[in-house]
C-alpha cells in the first residue's frame, strides 16, 4: 500500500477553485449517511478524497476516517479539513477522526469504522477506501435506491475516466466471482448481487446489525466479498446503474479486452488464498459449502494468481511461496475448532 501514487487531478468540469467549506448544516441531510473511509500512509490520495467530499451537492451526516497507524502526515491533512466539512444541525463536527494504534489491514479498519458509525446513529453506512473520489451528486443519485434496497454498490469510474468493471455475480458453491457476468441493467437501472466492494458499497444500519461488522481477521481480501454474501443472506442487494466515485490511483494490469488482470503484492497473494479458509467457514455455517467444489474454486483461484505471476508482476519465486503460505494458512483456519463468526450487533 506504499508503492509510488499517481494521483488524480480535479474532474475537467470541476472548478480548479478550492471549494468552499461545507459549513454549518441549516437542516439534516435527505440521506442521513455516515461515509467511512480507511486509510494508511496515503495522505495525497487521502485528500483527494476529502476535498471531493467537500463538493457532495448534499453533505453527509458523518465522516468517519479511520487511519490504520500511517505515522506520515495523514493525522494533519485529515484535520485539516474539520473546518470545511463543517457541522451538523445539532452543532458537532461532521468529521470523526479515528486513529488506530497499530495497522489492522482495510477489513481491521473497515471493521472499526462501521462500529463507530453505527454508534453514532447512522441510518446509512458508505464504505470507501482511500483512492476513490466521489462524484458531486452521488448522495443525491443513491437517495431514490434507498427508498427499495438495504444494500446498494453504485458504479465507478477507472482512473482513465473509463467505467470500471466490477465482478457483481459471486459463485458461492466455487467460491469465486465470475468474470463474464454482464452488467446489462435494462430499463430497471440496477442487478442483483450477492457480493459487494467496500469501494462505494452503502449499507443500511439494520443490515449491519443483523449480520456484525466486518470480520477483521481477514486483514485484506475477500472481506468485502464475504460481508456482501452475508448481507444476501438477509436483504436483497442491488448494483445500480449510477455512477458515485471515480478511482484516483493508476495500478498495473494487463488488458484483456472488456476485462483487466491489475498487478498485486506477495502480501495480498498470501491474504488472497489464506482467507478462503475463513471463506469456507462463513459458507460452511450457511450451508452453503462443498469440500470438493469449493476445492475447484480453490484451484481455480491458484492458476489465476499463477498468471497473474507471470504476466503482470513477475515475481515467481517470492509470488509462489506467498501462495503456498496462503494456503497452509487457510487450512489451519478451517481446521480451527475455536473459530466462530462475528456476532450481530443487538
Amino acid at each position: 500500500m506504499t508503492e509510488p501514487q499517481h494521483v488524480t487531478q480535479p474532474e475537467p468540469n470541476a472548478s480548479s477553485d478550492a471549494a468552499p467549506a461545507l459549513g454549518d448544516a441549516t437542516g439534516d441531510p435527505a440521506l442521513d449517511v455516515a461515509i467511512v473511509v480507511v486509510t494508511y500512509k496515503r495522505s495525497q490520495l487521502l485528500r483527494v478524497l476529502l476535498d471531493s467530499i467537500t463538493r457532495l451537492q448534499t453533505p453527509p451526516s458523518w465522516v468517519v476516517v479511520v487511519d490504520n497507524h500511517s505515522e506520515d502526515d495523514t493525522g494533519e491533512v485529515i484535520e485539516s479539513f474539520r473546518e470545511r466539512l463543517g457541522r451538523r444541525a445539532d452543532g458537532r463536527d461532521r468529521l470523526v477522526h479515528a486513529p488506530q494504534e497499530e495497522n489492522t489491514g482495510g477489513s481491521g479498519g473497515f471493521s472499526a469504522g462501521v462500529r463507530i458509525a453505527y454508534d453514532l446513529g447512522a441510518e446509512w453506512l458508505w464504505l470507501m477506501d482511500d483512492d476513490v473520489a466521489v462524484l458531486p451528486p452521488a448522495i443525491d443519485r443513491l437517495l431514490p435506491w434507498t427508498k427499495r434496497f438495504q444494500v446498494i454498490q453504485g458504479r465507478r469510474y477507472n482512473f482513465d475516466g473509463s467505467p470500471f468493471y466490477w465482478q457483481f455475480d459471486f459463485n458461492v458453491p466455487l467460491g469465486i466471482p465470475n468474470p463474464v457476468a454482464k452488467d446489462d441493467f435494462g430499463a430497471d437501472g440496477w442487478l442483483p448481487m450477492n457480493t459487494v466492494c467496500f469501494e462505494g458499497g452503502l449499507f443500511h444500519r439494520d443490515v449491519v446489525r443483523r449480520i456484525g461488522l466486518p470480520d477483521p481477521r481477514f486483514f485484506i481480501y475477500w472481506d468485502d466479498t464475504v460481508y456482501g454474501y452475508l448481507a444476501s443472506t438477509v436483504t436483497r442487494c442491488a448494483l445500480v446503474d449510477t455512477f458515485i466515485l471515480r478511482r484516483t490511483r493508476e495500478i498495473r494490469r494487463l488488458d484483456l479486452g472488456p476485462r483487466k488482470l491489475n498487478g498485486t503484492s506477495d502480501m495480498v497473494r498470501f491474504h488472497i488464498m489464506r482467507n478462503r479458509g475463513y471463506m469456507a467457514r462463513y459458507f460452511r455455517l450457511h450451508g452453503d459449502y462443498n469440500r470438493f467444489v469449493f476445492g475447484l474454486g480453490t484451484a481455480l483461484t491458484l492458476a489465476k494468481e499463477l498468471i497473474r505471476i507471470a504476466t503482470v508482476d513477475h515475481s515467481f519465486r517470492s509470488g509462489t511461496r506467498a501462495l503456498v503460505r496462503g494456503m497452509r494458512g487457510a487450512r489451519r483456519i478451517y481446521r480451527d475448532r475455536a473459530w466462530k463468526p462475528m456476532p450481530p450487533l443487538e
